[in-house]
């Protein structure tokens, strides 16, 4: 009979520590990484001229300036997130949280309400990640990420970090979608995950972790309204945590003075070309307007572009359907193909003859190795 007892007790006391909160796994997640997640204060000077509208019209009327106008300074604060990746003071957050770093203030809270002025290291603005840091006598409690999520759709996210300023909150949903681009204002994010955990103003930068506490990905983006208008709900956009790993080993070697070799571009990878903007200069030594496209400025031997008789010094002036001047646009169009993908290149070249210099277009078709 104790025997048959003992062998209950075993079997159904774990069901019954599942019942207790302390227990569940999501609490459990919260408690190891909540230590970690810090909150941004950035302040900044804005500085402006302005002019009495009185000086304007008396400018107007005498066709002279009376008074030269005034310089004002305005400081602007801004809140967000971002949590410690090593014991020694390294923080992830976004480089929107930080932005113009070199004119501000940054002052990072910890969760056990310690405030500390934090040093700007680096950023990326195109992937919205910058590395901070600050000083501590004692090492820090951090979020490792030695081992991420394997991120799978509809696995639970938990959303930590400082939505309105208020410090240490949670939000909870699923990961809904990988691989997403999102547009704000002029930037264009790629490769995103998409939540529908709420994302609020101040979120930015914070982890999104999984229930067994590892990194999800950083808060970056919310989206309140399609671009038709219509308003849109459970819809919060995070940076990959591989993406972000990747970008902080990088992020420390600037901070130690290391060198960081670029890396090639998409064009060169998929296709074998170097691509360069058209500047003054470049339009000048090209004989191509200004912005009227995109420079090949080397050809790798043997590559697809070489084999399609794409040259240096000819112009790409559309990927696919879309026009391009940049080379940060054609990088930006090339991030959603993969090996084996077909793209189309609109291509125009000069060629000078008896009769002078002509114009040709056409348009190539290559695949992506």
């Amino acid at each position: 009979m104790k025997k048959l007892l003992l062998f209950l007790w075993i079997c159904i006391s774990p069901l019954c520590a599942q019942d207790e909160p302390a227990q569940e796994p999501a609490v459990k997640a919260v408690a190891k990484t909540l230590p970690a997640v810090v909150n941004i204060n950035t302040e900044s000077v804005v500085r402006h001229q302005v002019r009495d509208p009185m000086d304007s019209f008396f400018d107007d009327y005498f066709g002279r300036q009376m008074r030269p106008p005034r310089l004002i300074k305005q400081k602007v604060q801004s809140l967000g997130s971002g949590f410690l990746v090593d014991a020694s003071g390294y923080i992830l957050t976004n480089a929107h949280v930080v932005d113009r770093a070199a004119e501000m203030k940054i002052s990072v809270t910890t969760n056990d309400g310690k405030t500390y002025t934090a040093t700007y290291i680096t950023g990326d603005p195109e992937i919205d990640l910058a590395l901070i840091k600050i000083e501590s006598k004692t090492p820090l409690p951090f979020i490792p990420l030695t081992e991420l999520s394997p991120n799978l759709l509809g696995q639970t996210c938990l959303v930590l970090g400082n939505p309105l300023g208020y410090g240490s909150s949670v939000a909870r949903g699923i990961l809904s979608a990988k691989g997403r681009s999102v547009t704000v204002g002029e930037n264009e994010y790629q490769n995103l995950l998409q939540t529908d955990a709420a994302i609020n103003p101040g979120n930015s930068g914070g982890p999104v972790v999984d229930i067994a506490g590892k990194l999800v990905g950083i808060s970056s983006v919310k989206m309140s309204f399609t671009p038709q208008g219509v308003p849109t709900q459970g819809l919060g956009f995070a940076i990959p945590a591989n993406i972000a790993r990747e970008k902080l080993e990088e992020f420390k070697k600037i901070a130690r003075g290391e060198k960081v070799p670029e890396k090639p571009g998409l064009a060169k990878k998929y296709f074998g070309l170097t691509l360069q903007n058209i500047d003054a200069k470049a339009a000048e030594k090209s004989g191509y307007a200004e912005g009227s496209g995109v420079l090949v400025a080397e050809v790798e031997p043997k590559s697809a572009a070489a084999l399609a008789g794409i040259e240096p010094g000819m112009l790409i002036t559309t990927v696919g359907r879309y026009d391009v001047n940049e080379v940060r646009t054609v990088e930006k169009l090339l991030g959603h193909i993969d090996s084996g993908n077909r793209v189309d290149f609109g291509i125009q070249w000069h060629a000078r003859g008896a009769r002078g210099t002509k114009t040709f277009t056409d348009t190539i078709r290559l695949v992506a190795r």
